[in-house]
């Protein structure tokens, strides 16, 4: 008799915990709702997995502020394949975001000053607290990748003089080409490998409290084609490059970019902060051999705890898989019970963290993200295959994958407002039914010998 590995959440208080198969079993007397089918014969998108960022404040607050053995447990229970759920991704940022103690970038000079020649370029600030974090993790976990994205050049090289607002002086393209190549060495000689950045993160977003800098598809075409790329390539570096880096509602900025720079452009980063998950599968039809990667989307208190919130995590989760993603990384790995700290003057923050580290008491606490992703990545596993799930009733959501074990991850969603009884189908399995809970989320892996 086979034995399914099951993991429910049907609450705030019952939040992925391992069930047998009987325990979600039907009555009998209760009708069939829904079916879906999975087929191995069609096949998608291979995973690297998921994760979230260790941005200046995640890092600081997980390897300063916890103790030794809450961290050595925290990590554990993030990157562990058996006792923690597996998380595989991590995009950090190259440089201060909002969230860090201070801005900052890896090669910040007194005002008048240049270093077109990267002469002072350091990530001494990364040695601190990240670094060490990414070799804890790796350790725990060798198949993770790493990404890097930054929120802005250096105030040198920009029109503001500033890490806050302006562009990109087109003097400096080939400066910050090599700033890039720089960061990817530096990591290396950490055996840090970088596997892919994205030049900008969200390149139309220009805040004005807090780094970030404006990228039009235009200058990024022209960055990546004719600077980043070939920087690359004369320092014989393998990381790979992915444009945009921003949402869902335009796609035409990275079609343009990929129009124009396809051959020096890897694939695809995107966000959940505007339009739809579709447009993933969009580019992907238009640009069929390159990489696509969902690299930010963050809970926060603008969706109301518990129901709304968790829903959306697993709802959205399980769309931007089914849209050819490679990846699905949150936001901040942890904040504090302020949702921070913030850069200076960046005001009220709403976001939420896999994990709350709190400043006053040192408490640990696991947010609904990190349940939420566990129903991902505990189940489905690095350079797992997507195979086809067809449900005939819109309210439930799924997505499948065959794991390089050859067992079948299913990832099934409950959208809808009232209970429901599901067939699982799969040829040349037995097939098994499920009475799931409305707005419950149910994820199992089918074990073959």
């Amino acid at each position: 008799m086979r034995e399914l590995e099951l993991y429910y959440s049907s609450g705030e208080s019952d939040l992925f915990v391992r069930k047998t198969e009987e325990q979600l079993q039907p009555l009998d007397s209760e009708a069939l709702d829904a079916v879906v089918r999975l087929d191995e014969t069609v096949s998608y998108q291979a995973m690297d997995g998921f994760g979230a960022s260790f941005t200046d404040s995640a890092a600081y607050l997980i390897h300063q502020v916890l103790s030794e053995e809450q961290r050595s447990s925290l990590m554990k229970n993030l990157f562990g394949s058996e006792e923690g759920i597996g998380l595989s991704v991590l995009r950090n940022p190259m440089g201060a975001s909002d969230y860090a103690r201070f801005i900052y970038s890896y090669d910040d000079l007194p005002e008048g000053e240049t270093d077109p020649e990267m002469q002072r370029f350091s990530i001494r600030h990364d040695e601190a607290d990240v670094i060490p974090l990414l070799k804890e993790a790796l350790a725990l976990n060798p198949s993770i990748k790493l990404f890097g994205s930054p929120w802005s050049a250096p105030g040198w090289m920009k029109t503001s003089g500033s890490m806050i607002g302006g562009e990109l002086k087109k003097e400096y393209y080939e400066a910050y080409a090599n700033y890039f190549v720089r960061y990817v060495e530096s990591y290396a000689e950490h055996g840090l490998s970088i596997y892919a950045v994205t030049p900008q993160n969200e390149p139309l977003y220009v805040p004005g409290h807090y780094p970030g800098m404006l990228m039009t598809a235009e200058m990024q075409t022209d960055f990546v084609k004719n600077y980043l790329k070939p920087a690359f390539a004369k320092r014989g570096l393998s990381t790979k490059i992915l444009a945009y880096d921003h949402n869902w509602d335009r796609p035409d900025y990275p079609l343009s970019v990929l129009k124009e720079a396809a051959e020096a452009v890897d694939g695809v980063a995107w966000h959940w902060y505007g339009g739809e998950a579709s447009a993933q599968s969009q580019v992907k039809e238009a640009f069929p051999g390159k990489e696509v990667h969902f690299t930010e989307g963050s809970g926060g208190e603008w969706i109301p705890a518990f129901e709304p919130a968790f829903s959306n995590v697993m709802r959205t989760g399980i769309e931007i898989l089914r849209n050819h993603s490679q990846s699905l990384v949150l936001w901040n790995m942890a904040l504090d019970e302020q949702n921070g700290p913030t850069v200076p003057g960046f005001g009220r923050s709403t976001c939420r963290g896999i994990v709350t580290v709190n400043q006053q008491t040192r408490e640990l606490e696991y947010t609904l993200d990190y349940y939420a992703l566990a129903h991902f990545s505990v189940v489905i596993r690095p350079q797992a295959v997507r195979i086809a799930a067809e449900a005939d009733a819109a309210a439930i959501r799924s997505v499948a994958f065959r794991n390089t074990d050859d067992s079948i991850a299913v990832v099934l969603f409950n959208d809808g407002e009232e209970a429901r009884t599901v067939a699982l189908e799969l040829r040349g399995t037995e097939g098994t039914r499920f009475r799931l809970g409305a707005k419950s989320a149910l994820s199992l892996r089918i074990p073959r010998a």
